[in-house]
């Protein structure tokens, strides 16, 4: 007998050498038509108008080369004798079957597993690419912040869902009990989702502002005690810088329980003055600090609205009331504004003769008899 007739395990040693050639010549090939791939296919696709067909080639060639590698292999064992258990003659004069290799059984649930993932691969790396090319382009034209941010989402769950639904078919094709794996998976997922209430609050919140669009990154608003301006809008919270700079973070599910003051969305600030003349003002005084509220407002049209109100009317307790209300246009600044209306009314009172009044009280002295 000569070396390459020696037997080991039912297969001899040119049995073997057969096997790890077919796998080596797969392995050489595949890399040979990576190579063709990436110097020939690739340059050719480049040539034509179409991104498609570059998307395929590049998403297909490592699947592919990893196929042609595992077929190679499931082949190569598939030529090799597996040892089985050995039955007495009495059992095969009795009729019982050669029971069915346990190796090559695991050999054949192996590559079937393998094959399944492979093309669950092929499969998710072709759906990226193509959402990748495809629609993230298309929601960066639009407006809409909606979009930008669930689209990670989607790509994610995507994926995720691929590669779920390949892993449950290459475990069936193994031979597994699949049935008992999603039972599991369903009570496993059933107490995740209890836990998980707060984050499903928070996830539909966040939907909720990018449909409703109750205010956007840059905008002041106003949600219970908190005032501040919008600094980041998430699927899960939203960060706001207050008016002392502090940085706040609130659950997304609270904008969908409580009421949104969005501030910056206002069209005008309305600015209510409450003046207070002393009691010794005329009719006609009083008349002509009216008129001079009025000539004020005049004169700052490119700030504040026309439509101004002012009455008089109280007699409070130390003054006479002059009810004041302007109303700041929303491209004017607020601040500057008030300031120039406030310094008008000080100056132009003070010329008129027109004293402001401030709390007092008037106390009679009766003498005792």
């Amino acid at each position: 007998m000569n070396f390459w007739e020696t037997e080991y395990y039912g297969n001899t040693i040119l049995d073997y050498s057969i096997s790890l050639g077919i796998i080596l010549g797969a392995i050489i090939a595949g890399k040979l038509l990576y190579w063709l791939s990436k110097n020939v296919i690739k340059k050719l696709t480049a040539r034509t108008k179409t991104n498609l067909d570059d998307i395929i080639v590049d998403k297909v060639e490592e699947p592919v080369v990893f196929g042609l590698v595992l077929w190679a292999a499931w082949y190569a064992l598939s030529l090799l004798n597996y040892p089985v258990s050995e039955l007495s003659s009495e059992d095969l004069q009795n009729g019982i079957e050669v029971p069915y290799s346990h190796t090559r059984q695991f050999v054949n649930h192996l590559f079937n597993f393998l094959l399944v993932i492979n093309i669950t691969w092929l499969i998710a790396r072709l759906v990226d690419a193509l959402i990748e090319e495809y629609i993230v382009p298309l929601t960066e034209k639009t407006e809409s912040d909606l979009d930008d941010q669930l689209l990670p989402i989607f790509r994610k769950g995507l994926k995720i869902i691929v590669w779920v639904m390949g892993i449950v078919v290459g475990l069936n094709n193994a031979g597994y009990d699949v049935g008992a794996v999603i039972a599991g998976l369903g009570i496993g997922g059933l107490a995740f989702a209890l836990a998980a209430q707060d984050t499903v609050k928070n996830f539909f919140g966040g939907i909720m502002i990018f449909a409703d669009k109750p205010f956007k990154i840059g905008e002041r608003i106003q949600i219970g005690d908190i005032d501040g301006f919008v600094e980041e809008i998430g699927i899960r919270s939203t960060r706001i810088k207050t008016l002392a700079g502090r940085m706040v973070t609130i659950p997304n599910s609270m904008f969908s329980g409580d009421a949104i003051e969005n501030v910056d969305r206002e069209p005008t600030r309305k600015i209510v003055l409450n003046l207070g003349l002393t009691y010794d003002t005329t009719a006609e005084q009083m008349e002509q600090a009216m008129q001079i509220l009025k000539d004020i407002s005049s004169n700052h049209t490119d700030k504040i609205e026309e439509n101004v109100l002012v009455s008089f009317n109280a007699f409070g307790d130390f003054s006479l009331g002059i009810l004041f209300i302007y109303y700041i246009r929303k491209e004017a600044d607020i601040l500057n504004t008030q300031t120039a209306m406030n310094l008008d009314i000080l100056k132009k009172f003070n010329a008129a003769g027109l004293d402001m009044a401030f709390p007092t009280q008037t106390v009679y002295h009766q003498a005792m008899k």
